[in-house]
């Protein structure tokens, strides 16, 4: 990014969270929600600094992974959690795993309804050059 860009708060798009999900606009609002909840504060002071750049727009998500400080503190916070899936048994993750997959679907069933509603807004909205209702006589 350039200097400009670092400097000034542009509206931040989902297309970096798009690009790292393969374009899964389930995952890439998951991604955004997340980085809201760490916005918050929820992750300590770094994550919450890291998230703030990330979603004011002057940080792109990748150059935030590679801030020492950001990646350290998302490392000693996810340390638990990693503990935490190393002392469950096989069974367990594969439930946790199917609870994840679960919600996943309804997320992207939820992002295609939303879609759909937004497309029959847009066609419900006449245009004023669409040809309707005019004639000659």
């Amino acid at each position: 990014m350039d200097s400009a860009a670092n400097n000034s708060d542009k509206p931040l798009d989902d297309s970096e969270f798009l690009e790292m999900t393969q374009q899964d606009a389930a995952q890439a609002k998951i991604l955004r929600q997340s980085l809201e909840h760490l916005a918050s504060g929820l992750g300590g002071a770094a994550l919450k600094e890291m998230a703030q750049e990330v979603l004011s727009g002057r940080m792109g998500l990748r150059e935030a992974a590679d801030v020492s400080a950001y990646a350290e503190e998302a490392v000693q916070q996810s340390a638990p959690l990693a503990e935490k899936w190393a002392s469950m048994s096989d069974r367990e993750r594969e439930e946790l795993a199917a609870e994840g997959e679960h919600r996943l679907e309804e997320r992207r069933r939820q992002v295609e309804e939303e879609r759909r509603a937004e497309s029959e807004n847009r066609s419900d909205t006449k245009s004023r050059h669409d040809g309707r209702g005019w004639s000659l006589y």
